[in-house]
């Protein structure tokens, strides 16, 4: 899926079933068959490839994926919408690369014409697209789902302490191998240090964060995040630099991350009060970084639980 992964566990307490390693090559070879873009003989390549408007038959992992994303859309209102592919590489954020030039209203208003999650219809394993252009990326929960799947393995060889990490999306359990509970670093977002801007203790959860300062481009002064706004095509344009969720599943705390990140700090704040979710916001102010945390969040800045 375009990125690296570490696994860290403390052995079981029964033999292995098996070889670990080609169990999780397996895994990741079925992953990337099912819904990565970087493959173009994936089941979502294709999918996306395809100017039909038929049905098709899809795995369940892909269903799952897919399911997730819709759901996140209706409950985010929108801010996460898993069909912004044309998007996005209309603002070269894709295998295309930059544009000369920023894209015009007219040319937003064409490519929004097959974009939205409410021209994908999903039955059972049966998946279509209303408008042939219409295209999925699953970058936004894909990665957090197979995080899910490596966690599941895991535990299925009776293996309690662990931490996995795929292209920054985790899932911890248990404690690591001096006995304290695992600690992770939320990033400061500067592109100068890698710094902590602050440790926290998950215990038996997934951390996800989201953020606009690893891809992006700056013309004419102005800054443009890779991460873009649904309900008007173009990149976010607020000082929420990044979202860091903690939740029990990796794939939905990679989902919501996203999702605040494109709401902003006030409307995104407020969602994670009323959806109790345990967010930690970091926001930009002049040339400093300030954080703001939801309720939830709280009890993960200890480790005493």
């Amino acid at each position: 899926m375009g990125t690296i992964y570490n696994i860290t566990y403390l052995p079981p307490e029964k033999p292995l079933k098996g070889d670990l390693r080609q169990q999780l090559t397996k895994l990741f070879e079925q992953a990337n068959q099912s819904m990565s873009t970087y493959h173009n003989t994936s089941e979502i390549s294709k999918f996306n490839q395809s100017s039909s408007t038929e049905s098709i038959t899809i795995s369940a992992d892909l269903r799952k994926v897919v399911v997730e994303g819709i759901r996140l859309h209706q409950l985010t209102s929108g801010s996460l919408d898993i069909t912004l592919k044309p998007l996005s590489a209309l603002w070269g954020f894709g295998p295309e690369g930059r544009p000369h030039m920023i894209p015009s209203d007219e040319a937003l208003t064409e490519v929004r014409k097959f974009v939205g999650v409410d021209k994908l219809t999903i039955n059972g394993n049966q998946m279509a697209k209303k408008h042939p252009s219409l295209k999925v990326d699953l970058n936004t929960i894909g990665k957090g789902y197979v995080v899910d799947l490596v966690a599941e393995l895991l535990e299925s060889h009776t293996i309690n302490n662990y931490m996995v990490e795929i292209g920054g999306e985790m899932r911890l359990k248990g404690h690591n191998g001096f006995g304290s509970l695992w600690r992770v670093g939320v990033i400061k977002p500067d592109s100068n240090e890698r710094k902590a801007k602050q440790e926290i203790y998950p215990g038996d959860n997934a951390v996800a964060t989201s953020g606009d300062y690893y891809q992006y481009f700056e013309q004419d002064g102005q800054r443009f995040s890779h991460i873009i706004d649904p309900v008007t095509g173009k990149p976010i344009n607020h000082n929420l630099a990044s979202v860091t969720v903690i939740h029990p599943s990796s794939m939905t705390a990679d989902g919501l991350s996203t999702g605040l990140l494109v709401m902003g700090e006030k409307k995104g704040l407020e969602f994670a009060e009323k959806h109790h979710i345990a967010t930690y916001m970091i926001i930009r102010k002049g040339d400093r970084f300030v954080s703001k945390m939801s309720t939830a969040f709280n009890t993960y800045l200890s480790k005493e639980k």
